[in-house]
């Protein structure tokens, strides 16, 4: 299972929300380049990066940052927040960004995420973001009808890289991940999946272990480490050690 660091970037700086609540925000650090580097030093091999302020305007505001993030390190990057259409992840692509993230338009738009994976194979990655098991959405400010396991049951066999599966009501709160609903979608489809949200320990880097076996890659923390409630490379070597 891999470990990969968030760093969500508001207003050119590094920061957590709560929630996803634009205005529960503690700003970690004004240089989301050196995060990246920090990160990397402690044996990141990808990283996560989001435009949280694209994600409430619809389009990247954040771009010259992330191109400073792909520059600065060697690990992957990929990206979401305000990615909406086929210009956009070229865009991404053409700077060096790894994997591009399509959430909102996941949901309004399908046909982009399955042309998108056609086009840019292995590099398309579905943000499936739930709160009560159903899909929220542009920047979690809406909440839809539709279950995030049918959503993500729509993309089987259309060339998506991983569903990144985020629990709201989770994120940013490191109550402990969504292990059920978190299981309950890996085995709905046959598509990797990555963890997110609550994750506050080691232990619960160890509670998400056994969830290789459905079929769950790896597992996205932030505010954990940023706190430094959970240890970067403890959670690497845990994970490593733990390989079958």
């Amino acid at each position: 299972m891999i470990i990969i660091p968030a760093v969500d970037i508001k207003n050119g700086r590094c920061v957590r929300l709560l929630q996803g609540r634009m205005d529960e925000e503690t700003v970690f650090s004004d240089n989301p380049a050196a995060m990246a580097r920090k990160w990397e030093s402690e044996g990141a091999e990808i990283i996560h990066v989001i435009d949280l302020d694209g994600a409430f305007k619809k389009s990247p505001q954040n771009f010259n940052s992330i191109k400073k993030i792909v520059e600065s390190v060697d690990a992957h990057i990929q990206v979401g927040g305000g990615i909406r259409d086929k210009k956009t992840i070229t865009m991404f692509l053409d700077i060096g960004v790894k994997r591009v993230i399509i959430g909102t338009e996941a949901i309004k738009n399908s046909g982009l995420v399955k042309d998108a994976c056609r086009a840019f194979p292995g590099q398309i990655v579905v943000g499936i973001d739930a709160r009560n098991g159903f899909v929220a959405i542009e920047g979690w400010t809406e909440t839809t009808q539709v279950k995030a396991v049918d959503l993500a049951k729509q993309f089987e066999d259309c060339g998506v890289a991983a569903i990144n599966f985020t629990d709201i009501h989770r994120d940013g709160m490191q109550t402990g991940p969504n292990i059920e609903e978190t299981r309950r979608l890996a085995e709905a489809v046959s598509i990797p999946v990555v963890a997110s949200g609550g994750v506050s320990t080691i232990e619960d880097i160890k509670n998400l272990m056994p969830l290789r076996e459905v079929g769950v890659v790896g597992v996205i923390t932030g505010r954990a480490l940023y706190s430094g409630t959970l240890n970067l490379k403890e959670a690497i070597e845990i994970s490593k050690s733990t390989a079958s």
